[in-house]
């Protein structure tokens, strides 16, 4: 296999830099993700009379938003599919509700469909200096936590959360500050204590990244591929405000070398793979499916640690790797204590079907089995989520993954 990809700009950024652009109330965005989470996002900023917003199966669309409404004063509804529904967001609703937020529960209490009913103020005295102040937990998703932070700056003496216990996916939460220090706010981070002062974001132009949670589908490609192959992934920078950039390094250890070449540009090339893994997700939880299926291919003994939070993404992504890895004799063991141990008995890629479970990243991470053998992938369109054109991409480099047919 050889060639070069497309990668999608940052599905994480584009999102960010929209919900900032909007409270900035200006600057160009350029390239922007194509993928449906990101499109979505546009076309529900673009309507300021919705009386319903339809976030769909989009997270960040979801949490973004819940926050940026309900701190603009708007009075609309906030619903999604019915696994969004299921996904809960009282701790974001809880934490806005102190800053005079005033959101109600359409259905279940602590989850989606939300009526938000406007904002009370909290007017600045001369004497208010000091930000308002929460207490988050840090171990639910960072996107609560995002959230929160790109609204801070309108609030009239700026925000300091304080976050309790394990903070997981921080990296999100860094990108994050990054992004608004980028369009004029003023915020630090000081470990357990996240502060934004009361500055707020001036117009600004900026380019969006391409996305290292879809390049990380190549590395895994070019892990399982023959001796000799390489690919060229360009739009990916060096030194990335994306967490995922780390998967590099995991696939370092799996048999595939970087090197950063000029106009940021990537060369994969296959390498030798280490005789056995021990990662910890807890910053880059949307690698572990890829990581997962990759080491199981190999016969590389792992130990995975940080997933909590893959229960409650688009589907049960541990009960669904334990599935679908079981079909080509791999498993993901819960061995206790946070920690899953993946293994692989006469690992074999002959025929079998994938089931997606309406999550784009089943789709992808087993995509790359197609190397080893004859595989199908159920609705493969749900890759539209995050990378439109990742079947696409495949045929460019010599490949495809047949649809199932069931």
């Amino acid at each position: 296999m050889r060639g070069t990809a497309q990668v999608p700009a940052s599905k994480s950024e584009s999102n960010r830099a929209l919900i900032i652009q909007a409270l900035a109330g200006g600057g160009q965005l350029h390239n922007l993700s194509d993928a449906n989470d990101t499109q979505l996002m546009q076309r529900l900023l673009q309507d300021p009379t919705a009386p319903v917003f339809d976030a769909q199966d989009a997270g960040t669309v979801m949490r973004f938003l819940t926050a940026y409404l309900a701190m603009t004063g708007r009075q609309t509804e906030l619903t999604g599919t019915a696994r969004m529904l299921e996904r809960p967001i009282a701790v974001l609703v809880d934490a806005l509700r102190e800053l005079g937020a005033r959101i109600e529960y359409v259905g279940q209490e602590g989850y989606p469909p939300l009526r938000l009913l406007g904002r009370t103020p909290q007017p600045a005295t001369a004497e208010e200096t000091e930000p308002v102040e929460l207490t988050v937990r840090g171990d639910i998703s960072s996107q609560y936590i995002s959230a929160l932070l790109m609204i801070a700056p309108t609030l009239p003496a700026g925000l300091r959360i304080w976050l309790t216990g394990k903070v997981g996916s921080r990296p999100y939460i860094r990108m994050t500050q990054a992004l608004m220090q980028h369009f004029g706010a003023n915020c630090r981070d000081l470990g357990t204590v996240l502060e934004v002062r009361p500055q707020p974001y001036q117009p600004t132009d900026y380019t969006v990244e391409g996305d290292w949670s879809a390049a990380s589908y190549w590395y895994a490609m070019v892990a399982l591929a023959p001796e000799g192959s390489y690919l060229t992934l360009p739009t990916l920078r060096r030194y990335s405000w994306q967490g995922d950039q780390v998967i590099a390094g995991i696939m370092a250890q799996l048999g595939v070398h970087t090197e950063f070449l000029a106009n940021e540009t990537l060369r994969l090339t296959k390498t030798a793979p280490a005789a056995r893994l021990t990662q910890d997700f807890t910053d880059c939880p949307d690698l572990a499916q890829t990581v997962a299926v990759v080491v199981a291919a190999l016969g590389i003994p792992a130990t995975f640690t940080g997933l909590e939070s893959l229960r409650i993404k688009e589907t049960d992504r541990i009960a669904a790797l334990q599935t679908e890895l079981a079909k080509f004799g791999g498993a993901l063991t819960d061995a206790g204590e946070g920690r899953f141990e993946v293994s692989a008995e006469n690992f074999h890629v002959e025929g079998q079907t994938v089931a997606t479970y309406h999550d784009h990243r089943m789709a992808m991470a087993f995509a790359p089995l197609a190397l080893l053998g004859e595989i199908r992938i159920e609705a493969p369109q749900v890759v539209r989520k995050s990378y439109p054109q990742f079947w696409q991409e495949l045929e460019k480099v010599g490949f495809s993954v047949p649809a199932s047919t069931n």
